[in-house]
């Protein structure tokens, strides 16, 4: 008997093992996946840049904003320079994320994954991510002291309007990659 209560707790000590490895590797992944590299501009493509609706694209982009809703040169000028200041900004913040997604990887990759470490790291990460946010907020309350209220409507317009589009084709898309049948 004693060799079958051995066995049995031996059997789910490596079940317990096997699942609690698991976890870890899915919540490394997941971690990976929420802060790791997706393209040029984040997780959802240049539109996660447009909660800073000047620092989404391009200047090109930034410039057909700016022609959308009538923007004085002097305005221009201005918007100009808070974009390319917090552009700069949220570069070297860039660089951060990067070295902070190497490091995830480096402890992912141990024989022994040290949970405390990681906790420490997407901390870390949280942390960057915020001081992003809070340098994105920081330009659009700049631009909307340069813009008027009317323009800042249109913005907002224009914006509402490019989602719906959005959703309208991710719908459409959908659609289209169901099965027959």
């Amino acid at each position: 008997m004693p060799s079958t209560v051995t066995s049995l707790f031996t059997a789910r000590r490596v079940r317990a093992f096997a699942f609690g490895s698991v976890l870890a590797v899915a919540g490394a992944l997941a971690v990976t996946a929420w802060a790791g590299p997706h393209g040029e501009h984040g997780r959802h493509g240049a539109h996660a840049q447009h909660a800073g609706f000047m620092m989404g694209g391009s200047p090109r982009h930034l410039e057909r904003l700016l022609d959308s809703v009538d923007a004085t040169e002097a305005q221009r000028g201005e918007v100009r320079r808070i974009a390319a200041a917090a552009a700069a900004d949220l570069k070297a913040q860039r660089k951060a994320r990067r070295a902070l997604r190497e490091r995830q990887m480096q402890l992912f990759t141990q024989p022994t994954v040290d949970a405390n470490a990681v906790e420490a790291l997407r901390r870390e990460m949280l942390a960057q991510h915020d001081r992003s946010s809070q340098r994105m907020t920081q330009a659009i309350v700049e631009a909307s002291r340069v813009l008027t209220p009317e323009q800042r409507a249109q913005l907002a317009e224009r914006m509402q309007s490019r989602r719906d589009m959005m959703k309208r084709h991710h719908r459409e898309r959908r659609a289209l990659d169901k099965p027959l049948g």
